[in-house]
């Protein structure tokens, strides 16, 4: 066993990682002092609802491409071979039904936050239950995904610690309370590009030192890294093409279809339809990423071979391996380790700054908002930019608190994808169960937090106890697609398992399907139990009639029975400048819109003539979403 290796920077490579986070500061100002000057909370939390495909597509790409990802998946690809590509299958229905099912959801009832959606389809309580656990996960998380590549970073390269931590959060911070959304999501562009620069350059680099991809692809092939199709139903076995695909579509919907940083991009898009199609540039996006991490753990491998530098004791862990890697590839190439710095850090900056901005914008949301509904603009815009800068600081605190944590380091990025499961399950409950009530949503909540902590800290603890073969674990040395899948274990077959040591062995990518049904389960029995919700009870256009559509066949008295001839609620009409407006209910449970403008009292009197007539002509005709003057409900009370 070797000493450590420890590879130095040159200048050239401080001075390209300063680039990085000058250009992304300077982004921030420019969108701080131009255009709205973000004086408003629809232009600060939302971008004024007006971004276009590209930047959507490319910040939803950047958001949950961390720099864990960009460390861990070429260390899995390199120890365990190229199965875990075959994540890439389970992209097509993962992108697929948030495209046609939660987007059309959510964005035709104008929210600005995903968690909006659960008090018009439940109630205040569930909305409250929701966002506390989401702010939860986030602020957990956000912390280490900042310290764990810096440490790695430290370890190899001797880049100091805390420069590096405090760097990337401060900047982070200023320029997502000046910039606003908009500022965080072209720095997602910005560093988007950035990382497929920094990955491609060694990809292209080690390649061509290995004798070109002909003798990489060879030397794969002789040392069993490709892989074939594992058609394997045990859900114990930790990769098969069903755990991947299959699993891997959950993860992908607790992802792209309910997490509030993707919805939130989501709504700021100009039109549904821009939305829509931002998902499916994302689609081929995640499958060239999948591939540019898959084909550098080929590299490492072909550099390598079976004689890593772990194993020779260069390096302690799996995450720091690829470091090494590189700063071995680009020895004789200064500029070139500073441009892998500065991708990896990408990751990093992109994943906390929508950190800070999705909890900037639950938090006014979903908590002060509707306990202060006259608070000016201008208060309220500050109070925005405030919590976007205090979480700014929390990160920092939980980053150091994550450097005393040490081993537990793992079970912090565990908590993440603990968490996604049932937040996924109780989304599911509101939108495809027309006759789950609250009670139903509380509990199935409750059931699948518990039962996603159960299994996972039993998981931890289990081998944490009893010592595998499988390579030392570190925070990063899991197989990483995205923030959701640093889950809690790099999960080991054991067909002999039974009961609870087989719950313990279930595969980390069933995690989320797992957790998500049992909310789904412990949901609806409760609700059947406690008295079903009924039609006229339901708020139009919460639920999505993907019952209607499988029980065509049945007769409309028994469809209207089991709740399935709710139609969804009709497209906005887009027009060039729509007002700030927010999802509310009111007394009939219908859900409106409502414009934070003031109107003059006038024609506030006349919309609400205008809906009474509209309501006595038809008692159970679905609001439409259409944002005309005669539509457009002003409604001054946030209390149902």
């Amino acid at each position: 066993m070797g000493e450590v290796v420890q590879m130095h920077f040159t200048t050239v490579d401080y001075v390209i990682f300063a680039l990085l986070l000058v250009a992304s500061a300077g982004i921030g100002l420019f969108y701080a002092f131009s255009g709205g000057r973000q004086r408003t909370t629809q232009e600060f939390l939302m971008a004024d609802r007006s971004m276009s495909c590209l930047p959507v597509s490319l910040s939803l790409l950047a958001t949950f491409q961390s720099a864990v990802a960009i460390l861990g998946a070429p260390s899995e690809v390199y120890t365990f071979g190229t199965e875990y590509w075959f994540l890439g299958c389970s992209y097509f229905l993962g992108l697929l039904i948030p495209a046609h099912v939660f987007i059309p959801v959510f964005y035709r009832l104008r929210l600005s936050s995903a968690y909006e959606y659960l008090e018009l389809r439940f109630n205040k309580t569930v909305r409250i239950c929701g966002t506390a656990t989401f702010i939860f996960q986030m602020v957990i998380y956000m912390g280490v995904v900042l310290y764990a590549p810096a440490l790695a970073l430290n370890a190899v390269t001797g880049f100091d610690l805390w420069g590096a931590v405090l760097a990337m959060g401060l900047v982070c911070t200023l320029y997502t309370a000046l910039g606003g959304l908009k500022a965080v999501m072209w720095t997602d562009v910005f560093q988007t590009v950035v990382m497929f620069a920094g990955q491609l350059a060694v990809i292209v680099v080690g390649t061509s030192q290995a004798g070109g991809i002909a003798e990489v692809w060879r030397k794969a092939i002789n040392g069993s890294r490709i892989s074939g199709l594992d058609l394997n139903p045990n859900p114990l076995e930790r990769h098969t093409f069903w755990t991947l695909g299959v699993g891997g579509v959950f993860l992908m919907l607790a992802l792209y279809g309910v997490n509030q940083a993707q919805v939130q991009r989501y709504l700021s898009s100009r039109t549904e339809k821009e939305a829509v199609m931002s998902c499916y540039v994302v689609f081929p996006c995640q499958q060239v990423v999948l591939c540019l991490g898959c084909l550098m753990g080929l590299v490492m491998f072909a550099r390598y071979g079976e004689d890593s530098p772990l194993d020779k004791g260069y390096v302690t862990t799996n995450d720091q391996m690829v470091l090494y890697f590189v700063m071995d590839v680009f020895r004789d190439l200064p500029g070139l380790p500073g441009l892998f710095v500065a991708c990896l850090f990408s990751g990093a900056l992109s994943t906390i700054s929508s950190a800070f901005n999705s909890l900037a914008t639950v938090t006014m949301e979903d908590l002060i908002k509707p306990h202060f509904p006259n608070m000016t603009e201008s208060k309220a815009t500050l109070l925005s930019k405030g919590l976007a800068l205090g979480y700014g600081l929390v990160c920092l605190a939980m980053a150091y608190i994550a450097s005393i944590m040490g081993s537990m380091l793992q079970a912090a990025f565990s908590i993440f994808g603990m968490v996604g499961g049932p937040l996924l399950g109780l989304f599911c409950l509101g939108m495809f169960f027309p006759w789950a009530n609250p009670i139903g949503a509380v509990v199935g909540l409750v059931s699948g937090l518990v039962m996603a902590f159960w299994i996972g800290i039993g998981s931890f603890v289990m081998r944490m106890s009893v010592p595998t073969p499988a390579p030392a674990l570190n925070a990063t040395a899991l197989p990483l697609f995205d923030n959701i899948t640093t889950t809690v274990m790099n999960t080991t077959a054991k067909s002999g398992s039974a009961g609870v040591k087989a719950l313990y062995s279930l595969s980390y990518m069933w995690y989320s399907a797992h957790n998500s049904a049992t909310v789904v389960v412990v949901g609806l029995i409760v609700s059947l139990l406690t008295g079903p919700m009924k039609e006229k009870e339901l708020t139009p256009g919460t639920v999505y009639p993907v019952l209607g559509t499988l029980l065509f066949f049945l007769p409309d008295r028994y469809r209207e029975k089991l709740c399935c001839i709710t139609p969804l609620a009709q497209k906005p009409t887009q027009s060039k400048t729509q007002p700030y407006q927010m999802a509310q209910k009111d007394r009939n449970g219908e859900a409106y819109s409502k414009e934070d403008t003031v109107t003059e009292e006038k024609e506030m009197e006349s919309d609400r003539a205008q809906t009474e007539e509209d309501d006595s002509e038809d008692s159970r005709a679905w609001p439409s979403c259409r944002l005309t003057a005669h539509t457009v409900h002003t409604v001054q009370e946030t209390a149902l």
